[in-house]
């Protein structure tokens, strides 16, 4: 039993020098321009039948820090 606890206590810093699994990114709120002009297309409400896809900075067009056009509408709808 002390030889196991003594083994256990000698291995447990090489457990820092183990790379970690990166996770899986996902993509759960990144849409691009297109899906976001059918989903305001389609909206079946007063705004959505008369105006549509309204976009007047542009700023589905616009990269923000890299992440590219998904990214920065993703980052734009978890940010409303």
């Amino acid at each position: 039993k002390m030889n196991s606890l003594v083994i256990a206590l000698a291995l447990a810093p090489a457990a820092a020098y183990v790379q970690p699994v990166a996770p899986k990114a996902t993509t759960a709120l990144a849409a691009g321009r297109d899906e976001l002009a059918s989903l305001a297309e389609n909206n079946g409400d007063f705004l959505g039948s008369t105006l549509g896809f309204w976009d007047p900075l542009g700023a589905t067009k616009i990269d923000f820090w890299g992440l590219g056009e998904e990214g920065t509408v993703g980052y734009l709808r978890h940010a409303e």
